[in-house]
């Protein structure tokens, strides 16, 4: 069973053996749990206008026209009963492109079009939500959100759909291009949870709007979808628990706007893009993959610098831990677990001074536990264990014993639960002397730290620079410290 790992790999309705390999974390919600955008989006496009004065007179003259003799027909209650109840005027169908399409001698609209598309694409349907999209008025089809068009030239009462959410009704099928193609005006789709399968539809790219897409814990397959990158306003990605295969895309990480990815337990493989670091992401998660080659060292400050969690746990990520790990400020969640990192901890690890989760256990690290490591002050949950560290540092042994700290099956001599001495003895797996460090007590002033794009890792001391070529050799940090 898999070590520990925040909750926001978890599956949005796990399993039971998804739920017992993926413990808890504070930071995420479950991924079934409404994000902080979506919440925003469903509110701001179920906000409703205060019902106008006239209501309560409006309501006076219904009753007289229940008791006029005249027939309904004749009096228009149809439109009268909308507008009262709905405080406002409705549109006229030429200006609602969602009601009247299917009045004589008008074509369907690219809404209706698109959603009856959805509904004929779906083969299994347990809980019957796509009994209620029938009808021209796709606005009252459960689980689709209409709101005033975004449009400059658009009128005022035009009215799109603006957003699709069908989690976990457990819907079976596929998503065609033909379900999304008429969505022009879409700013999220959230279909977690379901049986759909295929690949994703390219018509994603036309999405101008679309700011949020949640097809996790599908039955999706195929490589990277590069549809959804295209979509100009893509702020949250969510492909997890998917059976997606492949090498990621390196615009990936360069794509603006994007603060959320989740790829985590997918089958993708080859080496993390060099371009990892550039994202302006605030959530990465790359956990429970087949990647493989070293994590990227390339650093890229305005990017990277606003990274909160990153997850790579449970892949096949070899070489030794960057440097350029050290120098996020911003980083709350590190998980490196079950990888096969050879080599020291960097010392640039105690610039982590916002890091709450460190998580480098079930790999092949060596040496003694600095006291670095153990100084950082927000730390609530550090785990080195079933390493090769042969040594334990003075701060480090006041933590041992505590619950946060875990550092079982290593190589510490006099210690429990360590390691047989003949495994230790045997292990020929040192990669220290293939990380080269920064040397001294505390390698870099980290507040004042200016980290730059560069070739190589340098690091300059009062003016006078250092060289630190490296095995991890895509290393470009170059560090001044005034």
């Amino acid at each position: 069973m898999r070590s520990s790992s925040p909750s926001l790999l978890r599956s949005p309705v796990p399993t039971l053996s998804q739920e017992s390999s993926l413990p808890v974390s504070a930071h995420l919600k479950r991924s079934e749990e409404r994000s902080h955008l979506a919440g925003r989006s469903k509110k701001s496009v179920m906000r409703r206008r205060p019902p106008p004065p006239f209501v309560a007179r409006a309501a006076a003259v219904f009753l007289l026209l229940l008791l006029s003799p005249a027939p309904t027909s004749q009096l228009g209650l149809g439109a009268a009963i909308g507008a009262w109840i709905n405080g406002a005027p409705p549109p006229s169908a030429a200006a609602d492109p969602t009601s009247g399409s299917q009045q004589q001698g008008q074509q369907p609209s690219p809404e209706y079009t698109s959603l009856q598309a959805l509904k004929s694409a779906v083969t299994d349907d347990p809980r019957g939500v796509l009994s209620t999209w029938h009808g021209p008025n796709v606005c009252a089809y459960k689980g689709v959100y209409c709101s005033a068009s975004p449009d400059a030239d658009a009128d005022a009462t035009t009215v799109v759909v603006a957003g699709v959410d069908l989690n976990r009704f457990n819907l079976r099928g596929t998503l065609p291009d033909a379900a999304v193609a008429g969505l022009a005006h879409l700013t999220f789709l959230h279909l977690n949870s379901n049986r759909l399968s295929g690949a994703v539809p390219d018509a994603l790219r036309d999405l101008a709007y679309l700011t949020e897409l949640d097809l996790s814990n599908n039955l999706f397959s195929g490589a990277f979808p590069t549809s959804p990158l295209l979509a100009l306003s893509l702020v949250y990605l969510d492909l997890r628990f998917n059976a997606f295969s492949g090498a990621l895309p390196p615009d990936l990480f360069t794509k603006p706007n994007l603060d959320a990815l989740f790829l985590n337990n997918n089958q993708f493989d080859g080496e993390i893009p060099d371009t990892l670091w550039s994202s302006p992401a605030t959530v990465i998660t790359l956990a429970n993959n087949r990647f493989t080659g070293q994590l990227p060292s390339t650093y890229g400050y305005t990017g990277g610098g606003r990274v909160r969690e990153a997850l790579f746990l449970n892949n096949n990520l070899t070489g030794c831990v960057p440097e350029a790990l050290g120098f996020m400020p911003s980083i709350q969640v590190l998980d490196l677990s079950y990888n096969a990192l050879t080599g020291h901890l960097p010392g640039t690890i105690s610039c982590l001074s916002g890091i709450e989760v460190l998580n480098v256990a079930h790999n092949q690290l060596t040496g003694e536990l600095p006291d670095l490591l153990c100084d950082l002050r927000r730390i609530t949950n550090l785990s080195v264990a079933f390493n090769f560290f042969s040594g334990i540092s003075q701060r480090c042994d006041r933590l041992a014993g505590r619950s946060m700290f875990d550092f079982v099956g290593n190589c510490v001599p006099g210690r429990d639960m360590q390691r047989p001495q003949p495994e230790c003895d045997g292990f020929g797996g040192d990669g220290g002397l293939s990380c080269l460090r920064i040397p001294g007590a505390r390698p870099v002033g980290c507040a004042e730290a200016a980290v730059s794009v560069g070739v190589g890792v340098g690091v300059s001391v009062g003016g006078l620079p250092f060289g630190l070529p490296g095995a991890s050799a895509g290393g470009v940090v170059t560090v001044s410290v005034p």
